[in-house]
């Protein structure tokens, strides 16, 4: 089964987030902050990961960065979600790694058209 990874400060987001992966056949994991999420993948890594701009201890820009510094770390598809909506900001998530974005508030719609892109491009 695929797996996603949910990283976000928020427990709401995480679940609803969380529930809607589910709906589209992900085995969810969450993580709270960067670093868990980063630990979390050197332990197992996901197929997908949604992730937070904005957390605690590592943000998302500092979990992307140290991800895809990871022996397997650009294997995942990770989408950026964020209220961040500069396109400057979200040129940096793509620098930094980010194979998409998505703005919050999202819906399933939206996320499963994000998944679709980001693994055409891969």
């Amino acid at each position: 089964m695929r797996t996603c990874l949910v990283v976000d400060d928020s427990r709401v987001i995480r679940k609803v987030a969380g529930r809607i992966i589910e709906d589209m056949g992900f085995e969810v994991a969450e993580a709270g902050d960067g670093m868990e999420a980063l630990a979390w993948c050197r332990a197992a890594m996901p197929d997908t990961i949604i992730l937070d701009w904005n957390m605690p201890v590592m943000n998302g820009i500092e979990f992307l960065k140290a991800l895809r510094a990871e022996p397997e770390g650009r294997a995942p598809n990770v989408i950026m979600c964020s209220v961040e909506n500069e396109p400057a900001r979200i040129l940096e998530a793509l620098e930094a790694g980010a194979d998409e974005f998505i703005m919050k508030p999202f819906d399933g719609e939206i996320i499963l058209s994000k998944l679709s892109i980001a693994r055409a491009q891969r």
